[in-house]
């Protein structure tokens, strides 16, 4: 029996490879380049495809940002389309810029001036890395004439008539920027959080707990880890701390906490609430070294990596193994330190250790989010609209399980059934 399932886990690992070679050497269908009249800063929106006559896909800013970087993760979207919905092509936008400079604000304003054609026919943006979705992308692209961020999705894919458009487009503009109020989804409902804040992480924290329940045990009481204190790694640590997973240790890049019987779900609300900016903040921080070199010999069943992409290497895997580590859940894109674009050595070497829940199904939730308030009309309650993210990585986890049910190897598997849609 052992021989039989090692067989047939081999087949669906050379198909996935094949599949994904074909995907990956694809030429992207629209790459937009440009540099800035007035600064440095040079920018890439590329459109892996217009599949279903639209594309979707954030824009991030950081120093050092490069064409390939924006291609990959144009490709990445793609694939998370395929999960989260709607049916359409993959894209990104990505500005070679140092995030912290006083002319962060204007540089954005002329990048978003010049893609404002395609936002308005064909593709979606929103925040990503170092670009608010709220506060920098709605308002700059309403300026440059641009109903919504997503109006070329609207008018790409959906095709909807001027009023539907309209109506649509309210409900996304609301929902998006919707202030929590029910305690369940919120740490403080006084500070005003809103579903954009809280959707992402709360989806990496579902993702653990879907898939302890489809491939057996209980997430309650098991020891997590969190690499990353900001939006994404923040809340999950806040939703898994809520359903009783005890965290041990959270890796910032500022500097670490570490606490072997686990923090409380109180001290957890505490830390995320006093966050500077998007950063780990506390008295009892150890230095990032300090903090580092106890990190990924805890003893965690549970690791978060959602801080930047491309972090984890291969001696940290395995450490984590050595030490009880039974699940990754993927809050960032492509967490490890693999210069391929999706299925590196390193992350096949993590899928053939433990259970790894791949970034397309585990960080959905804004691309669901987004695919919610595009439907016709749909309930605009914290309950609804969380529990349509939850729903939805759910049924991945349990489409995943039933083409394959071996706890590795989740990876491969799941992006085959993803590259078998696009292909």
């Amino acid at each position: 029996m052992n021989l039989y399932i090692c067989a047939q886990t081999e087949k669906y690992r050379i198909l996935m490879k094949e599949l994904l070679t074909k995907y990956e050497d694809k030429a992207p269908e629209i790459v937009f380049h440009w540099k800035d009249s007035e600064t440095e800063a040079e920018g890439w929106a590329v459109i892996n495809s217009l599949r279903g006559g639209a594309a979707g896909g954030g824009t991030r800013m950081r120093k050092g940002l490069n064409e390939n970087e924006v291609l990959s993760l144009a490709k990445t979207m793609e694939i998370k389309f395929t999960v989260s919905g709607p049916a359409i092509g993959g894209a990104k936008s990505g500005i070679n810029f140092d995030p912290k400079d006083p002319r962060k604000q204007a540089v954005l304003e002329r990048w978003y001036k010049a893609v404002s054609p395609l936002l308005k026919s064909y593709y979606g943006t929103g925040g990503d890395l170092n670009v608010d979705e709220i506060n920098e992308v709605i308002p700059i692209t309403e300026s440059c004439g641009v109903w919504h961020p997503q109006e070329g999705v609207f008018n790409g894919h959906f095709q909807p008539t001027e009023a539907d458009k309209i109506n649509r487009i309210g409900q996304l503009r609301h929902g998006v920027i919707k202030v929590i109020e029910n305690t369940d989804y919120t740490p403080d409902v006084l500070r005003k959080f809103t579903v954009a804040d809280m959707c992402t992480g709360f989806g990496v924290a579902e993702s653990i707990r879907h898939y302890y329940n489809v491939y057996g045990g209980d997430v309650k009481g098991k020891k997590a880890i969190i690499q990353g204190f900001g939006n994404v790694g923040s809340a999950a640590a806040f939703y898994l701390a809520k359903m009783g997973v005890k965290i041990i240790g959270i890796l910032d890049i500022g500097g670490g906490l570490i606490n072997e019987d686990g923090f409380s779900f109180e001290e957890i609300k505490e830390l995320f609430l006093t966050k500077e900016g998007n950063s780990l903040k506390s008295t009892d921080m150890l230095s990032f070294e300090e903090a580092n070199a106890q990190f990924w010999n805890l003893g965690a069943e549970i690791l978060a990596p959602c801080a930047a992409s491309r972090l984890i290497q291969k001696d940290q895997i395995d450490s984590l193994v050595e030490h009880g580590l039974e699940v990754i859940s993927s809050g960032a894109n492509v967490p490890f330190a693999d210069k391929e674009i999706f299925f590196g050595p390193i992350m096949e070497y993590a899928d053939e250790k433990v259970s790894l829940i791949p970034d397309f199904i585990a960080n959905c939730g804004m691309a669901r989010v987004f695919a919610y308030f595009m439907e016709r009309k749909v309930m605009m309650t914290d309950e609804a609209i969380f529990n349509d993210i939850s729903i939805t990585i759910k049924n991945a986890i349990q489409k995943t399980y039933e083409n394959n049910n071996d706890k590795k190897h989740i990876s491969s598997v799941a992006y085959e059934i993803a590259l078998k849609e696009l292909l």
